[in-house]
């Protein structure tokens, strides 16, 4: 069978070869020389030697009583559960929030060498090293310089090679956790959504819970399972679907299958480690479901839309795409496709679009193919609204989850995102009888009612655009309304033969505002 393989998966093709070195230790130390570059994405690790534990070692703390564990002894006891030799801990915030060594006396922590430590590559967002081995880290860190302040996993989406990044982790069998640390509070400020990481709501140590369960999820398998995991590179995957398929109250398909097993942030009361225990242990090599790879055919998003051109895609990966809509437009629409996803058994697969965030009213997903394997989505402009009836946490995304079924399992899922600038005030009407939705004005000043706006994918400027329309639907007056004054651009009244006025971002404390930059004269 011809899998399909990511260019990131390719170059890393030899890190899942371990060496055989059987010392016992409790760290290794990665060293600088030990790094092969796989250019502007960061480097592989492939003459790491991850040391085997001692036989005699436990899997779990002894000390430990929690349901989870006490599961885990009796799996390990009937010899299914294989433990975590060759499993590597990764904390990167210098033991802040770290687990401790005695937690799982069989992991293998990581350390830095000094030439990696100086230049910071222990520490914050994982992914510029990529590891010969099955990994948990986390990271109870974030950006707090203002106004660029924002969580790691924000951090990852929103800047250059940060989704690649990410992406790279989740293809190679490494999974991280990261606090959402305040960009989750009041309102999801996060643009995406993806199975890349875990996001922990709160901040320092909030965590570590999901730490713990991971590690305990990862030592359930039992060895030909972990063997084909990590062969396969399904280990991000296969966790994030027990993960978010095992929390409480979520206890069938349909339920997985739904917004509340995908939410951006999880909260540690919804964890269900040792449901997530038995399901990893029940696991047969034969019926774990691929990784989802999804791809854009069509779209009308673009590189350059909106008053300042700017490009409307924010990231595009293999599990996980991200739009901004920056157009004036009321409707947009793509077609995505899933054909390149394959189960790892040769399964014959189905697939599942589900609306995880948006108005189903306003969102049309249209299947092309028997298999549900590419479909059309169409989506009407969205307000800012509440992320699920009875909560008071608003977003400005719409998020669509695709997820592959092979007769056994569904898959982790991947997702479509869709971020709107909802600091923006825009009105649009219905004309004719087909109902047709125009622009009618936008407010991109954010005054009347203030709301946070991200530095790193939004701007906002001190007018509001008003446009009429004449009977054949063209724009017949265009005029730019300032806080004191009154622009005719298009129309009668306008004081120049330009089209359209010039625009131009500028930084004013740190923060993108759109200026005007032609001679057009304000209009009292």
């Amino acid at each position: 069978m011809t899998r399909f393989k990511s260019f990131f998966a390719t170059i890393c093709s030899s890190v899942i070869l371990f060496a055989g070195h059987h010392a016992h230790a409790d760290q290794v130390e990665l060293r600088q020389d030990q790094l092969q570059s796989i250019g502007p994405l960061g480097w592989i690790a492939p003459q790491l030697e991850i040391p085997k534990a001692e036989a005699h070692l436990p899997i779990v703390d002894p000390k430990d009583s929690s349901p989870a564990a006490s599961l885990l002894r009796r799996y390990e006891a009937r010899g299914i559960a294989d433990g975590l030799t060759d499993v590597v801990y990764d904390n990167r915030d210098r033991d802040h929030s770290k687990l401790p060594q005695a937690a799982f006396p069989q992991l293998t922590h990581l350390r830095y060498g000094p030439s990696l430590r100086e230049q910071s590559l222990d520490y914050g967002l994982a992914g510029r090293i990529i590891l010969p081995a099955t990994v948990i880290g986390n990271s109870s860190t974030a950006l707090t310089q203002r106004p660029s302040d924002r969580s790691q996993a924000r951090f990852a989406m929103t800047t250059p090679g940060g989704a690649e990044r990410a992406f790279l982790t989740y293809a190679n069998n490494h999974v991280y956790v990261y606090p959402e640390h305040r960009d989750h509070d009041d309102a999801d400020l996060f643009p995406a959504n993806w199975p890349y990481t875990l996001i922990s709501q709160g901040s320092s140590h909030s965590d570590m819970p999901f730490v713990k369960a991971l590690v305990m999820t990862v030592a359930a398998f039992s060895k030909e399972t972990r063997d084909f995991l990590e062969a396969e590179r399904l280990v991000g995957p296969t966790l994030q679907m027990i993960f978010r398929r095992n929390q409480k109250g979520l206890y069938t398909p349909e339920q997985y299958l739904s917004p509340a097993a995908h939410p951006t942030v999880y909260e540690a009361n919804r964890l269900a480690p040792e449901r997530m225990v038995a399901m990893a242990a029940a696991l047969k090599p034969d019926e774990i479901p691929p990784m989802v790879h999804i791809d854009i055919e069509a779209e009308d998003f673009s590189d350059a839309a909106g008053l300042a051109g700017m490009s409307e895609r924010l990231f595009r990966t293999s599990s996980a795409i991200a739009r901004v809509w920056r157009s004036e437009a009321y409707s947009r629409s793509m077609t995505v496709s899933a054909e390149k996803t394959e189960d790892p058994n040769g399964r014959a697969l189905s697939f599942e679009w589900v609306l995880l965030r948006g108005d189903p009213d306003k969102v049309r997903i249209s299947p092309l193919t028997p298999s549900g394997s590419k479909a059309t989505i169409t989506m009407d402009w969205h307000d800012t609204r509440r992320i699920a009836p009875g909560e008071m946490r608003t977003t400005d995304r719409v998020d669509i989850g695709i997820f592959a079924w092979n007769g056994s399992h569904y898959s982790a899922p991947g997702f479509v995102s869709v971020s709107f600038p909802l600091h923006q005030v825009r009105r649009y009407e219905a004309v004719g009888e087909a109902k047709t939705m125009r622009l009618v004005s936008v407010d991109y000043s954010n005054r009347d009612n203030p709301k946070y706006v991200d530095p790193l994918v939004h701007w906002t400027a001190n007018w509001r655009d008003e446009f009429t329309y004449g009977s054949s639907g063209a724009i017949t007056r265009w005029q730019r309304v300032f806080p004191d004054a009154t622009m005719v651009i298009q129309g009668e009244g306008a004081k120049s033969s330009v089209s359209a006025p010039l625009h131009q971002l500028e930084l004013e404390d740190g923060r993108p505002i759109l200026v005007m930059r032609n001679a057009l004269e304000l209009e009292n």
